[in-house]
């Protein structure tokens, strides 16, 4: 339990930073947009997943770079 609270507080940490969020999202979301545009003969199923996986972690670690902080009431 302990590690996982201390990789949450990093993960935490690193998104509330937004020139490092915007960074490690971009730096996330590039090798799955290259699994993505390329055409690769070891190419399967599960690296297709992966890359999509790994897109969409660094476009919303991305995103909460670019948009920072908001409060979580409505409104």
């Amino acid at each position: 339990m302990p590690r996982a609270r201390r990789l949450r507080g990093l993960v935490l940490r690193l998104v509330l930073n937004r020139p490092l969020a915007i960074g490690a999202g971009l730096a996330t979301a590039a090798p799955g947009v290259l699994l993505m545009v390329g055409d690769y003969a070891w190419e399967s199923g599960v690296t297709d997943g992966l890359g999509l996986l790994a897109v969409a972690t660094g476009v919303a670690i991305a995103w909460a770079g670019v948009t920072g902080r908001k409060g979580d009431w409505v409104g």
